[in-house]
C-alpha cells in the first residue's frame, strides 16, 4: 500500500492565497492513485492523504461519476483512462472527421439524403460534421449543434457499444448536464437490439416524417468512438430513390469503412 503525503509544488505564500482545497484534494487523490497498481480503498486513500474517509467519500463519489475513477467489485478506486482519452481527444477528432470527409460525402451522393456524425463528450452529444443532400432540398443539422442521447438514433448507437459500466456514466453525466429525466425502463433491452442489428433505424421523436438511421464508428476495443446518421427523410417524386432499408445499408458500410480506418477489426 502506497502511503504518502504529497508535496505542496508551491509553498510560498502568495500561491497559499489562491488555493482551492476542494481542487487540490481532488488532484491529490489522481495523483496518489496514478502511483498505484492495484487500485486503493477508502481508508487507504484517506490515511495516505492524511484526510478523513468522510472527507474523501464525498470526492471519490465525484470523481467516480464523472468517470475519472472506477471502484471495483471489491471497493478499490482506480484510475480510469478518461484522463488518457481527454489529453488525446483533439487531435484524434481532427482525423476523424478529416477520415470521414470522402466517405460521408459520397454517401450523401449516392443516398440523395444528408448526413451527420456526430461524438460523444462529457455528457453532451455534439455533432463534429455535416454533409447536406445534393438536392434542392434535406434535413440538415448545423455542426456544433448538441442532440439528445436518450430518444436519437445518435445516442442510441453511442450508448449501445459501450460497457454497461460505461453507459452508466454517460447516462449520469447526460443526465447532469442537459437536466434531463432518468433513462427509460426499457433502454437496455432496445440497446441490445441495436447492438444485434449493428445499426438503429427509428421514426424521429422530435421530426414527423423523418426516420433516424445510425450506425456506430467503433475503436480497437468495439467501442463506439462516434455514430454516423442520415435524418432519412422518403421521397415520394423519384421512384428510383433509395428506400429506408437500403439507405440503413449504406449507412451501415460507411459506419464499417470508418471502423476499420480507426483500427477496428
Amino acid at each position: 500500500m502506497v502511503n504518502r503525503k504529497l508535496p505542496n509544488p508551491e509553498p510560498d505564500d502568495a500561491a497559499e492565497r489562491y488555493r482551492a482545497p476542494a481542487l487540490d484534494k481532488g488532484l491529490d487523490i489522481l495523483e496518489l492513485l496514478s502511483a498505484t497498481e492495484t487500485g486503493l480503498t477508502q481508508a487507504e486513500i484517506a490515511k495516505a492523504l492524511d484526510r478523513s474517509p468522510n472527507e474523501i467519500y464525498r470526492m471519490l463519489d465525484r470523481l467516480v461519476r464523472r468517470g475519472y475513477v472506477m471502484r471495483t467489485a471489491a471497493e478499490r478506486y482506480e484510475l480510469s483512462l478518461k484522463l488518457f482519452a481527454l489529453a488525446h481527444q483533439h487531435a484524434p477528432l481532427r482525423r476523424l472527421v478529416s477520415q470521414a470527409t470522402p466517405a460521408l460525402r459520397r454517401f450523401a451522393q449516392d443516398a440523395g439524403q444528408s448526413c451527420h456524425l456526430v461524438v460523444y463528450e462529457r455528457g453532451r452529444v455534439i455533432v463534429v460534421a455535416q454533409f447536406d443532400a445534393p438536392g434542392y432540398w434535406g434535413l440538415a443539422i448545423r455542426v456544433g449543434a448538441h442532440v439528445g442521447l436518450i430518444g436519437t438514433g445518435s445516442g442510441h448507437v453511442l450508448l449501445a457499444f459501450q460497457s454497461r459500466q460505461e453507459r452508466q456514466f454517460m447516462l449520469a453525466e447526460h443526465e447532469e448536464a442537459a437536466g434531463e429525466a432518468a433513462a427509460p425502463a426499457d433502454l437496455e433491452d432496445r440497446l441490445a437490439e441495436i447492438r444485434t442489428r449493428g445499426f438503429e433505424i427509428m421514426p424521429s421523436r422530435q421530426t414527423r416524417g423523418v426516420v433516424n438511421i445510425s450506425a456506430p464508428v467503433l475503436a480497437p476495443d468495439r467501442s463506439a468512438l462516434a455514430a454516423v446518421t442520415c435524418p432519412y427523410v422518403e421521397r415520394i417524386d423519384d421512384a428510383t430513390a433509395p428506400d429506408a432499408e437500403a439507405v440503413a445499408g449504406m449507412i451501415d458500410r460507411v459506419a464499417r469503412e470508418l471502423s476499420l480506418m480507426s483500427g477496428a477489426g
